[in-house]
């Protein structure tokens, strides 16, 4: 789990308006550096299985919310896609 400070930045930076903490942008963001730091994890602990299960519903999760942002605003799927250093 990212921490609650960590949490709380990665909303400032990529929030639409004052409350906003569900738009996609905000929910690819805090997937990743979840992703982040479960590929951390697995590298540390090899044979941990139940927590890849886990690991690749939060990539198939992130992978479904960059596919509906980059049919509805392709440009902020090219922003959040260059912020965030992912490959695509």
């Amino acid at each position: 789990m990212i921490e609650a400070e960590l949490k709380k930045e990665i909303i400032d930076k990529f929030k639409r308006h004052e409350n906003d903490t569900g738009s996609p942008e905000v929910q690819i963001a805090i997937l990743t550096k979840r992703i982040e730091a479960l590929n951390e994890h697995f590298k540390k602990h090899k044979k941990d299985f139940n927590s890849r299960r886990g690991f690749l519903k939060l990539i198939g999760r992130r992978r479904k919310l960059l596919r509906y942002l980059q049919q509805t605003d392709p440009e902020k799927y090219r922003k959040i896609i260059s912020e965030l250093n992912l490959r695509k």
